[in-house]
């Protein structure tokens, strides 16, 4: 199978987790460029950064016309997480590949486990008090994890916005792609110096399916269960973690 093909399949998968989900769809991106399309650990979390930017950034713009973007809150929450997106984009590329790689396992399970779990109503958090220091730690964990491996963090972000903000669901789905588009610019700042390693060739294959597919995503959320959707991610989620972990174990 040629590298372009395998590009966009791959692309097209994140895209409809992406877009079925309403988040967390593109942390396989990491595992598909290193194992499908041969990029080294930190190349992968770069051109992840890229890829999640840019389909964060278009989806950011549909859900801005339906008026599910809190920007004001967004704006505050993402500001937190830019200096630590920045030192994260740093610190990752300069660190062994494989440490890189058992890092990006371990949250990549987090995030199963996560999505196995049952999710609290946005009603649980409406009606507590924003407590300013817990959301700037929120904010600057978040833009941390996004800056050291390439990830969106959806996973995290939807329920921070709910539990921390008390943002209803549609509002938090919606907030949550204009912070993570801001973390991963900022995180990209960062890694300019691991351009050398990006394929463009492929990096603009992927988005450009990534992005098409996120679009399908959504019909196919509405033809099928979210619940159901998200077992099925958050079990073959957990697999490619089981398969990194051991390859940064060996």
């Amino acid at each position: 199978m040629t590298t372009l093909l395998l590009a966009l399949i791959a692309g097209a998968v994140v895209g409809l987790a992406l877009g079925g989900l309403g988040g967390g769809g593109s942390i396989l991106a990491v595992p598909a460029l290193i194992y499908l399309l041969d990029f080294t650990p930190v190349a992968a979390t770069t051109a992840s950064l890229l890829i999640v930017a840019a389909t964060t950034a278009t989806s950011l713009y549909t859900h801005a016309k339906d008026g599910n973007v809190q920007w004001r809150a967004g704006i505050l929450f993402a500001a937190a997480g830019i200096v630590p997106a920045l030192l994260g984009g740093t610190l990752a590329g300069r660190l062994p590949e494989a440490l890189l790689t058992g890092a990006f396992s371990v949250i990549a399970f987090v995030a199963a486990l996560r999505m196995l779990r049952p999710q609290q109503s946005a009603a649980d958090h409406s009606r507590l008090p924003v407590q300013p220091a817990r959301a700037a730690a929120t904010g600057a964990g978040l833009g941390a994890i996004t800056g050291f491996l390439g990830v969106g963090g959806g996973f995290l972000a939807v329920p921070a916005l709910v539990s921390v903000l008390g943002l209803k669901m549609k509002g938090a789905v919606g907030t949550s792609l204009l912070v993570i588009t801001i973390t991963s610019l900022a995180a990209l700042t960062a890694r300019t110096g691991t351009a050398h390693g990006l394929r463009w060739e492929v990096i603009a294959p992927f988005t450009g399916a990534a992005i098409l597919g996120a679009w399908d995503g959504k019909h196919l959320a509405a033809k099928v269960s979210g619940a159901t959707l998200q077992r099925v991610f958050a079990w073959v989620l957990a697999a490619v973690a089981a398969v990194m972990l051991l390859d940064a174990l060996t």
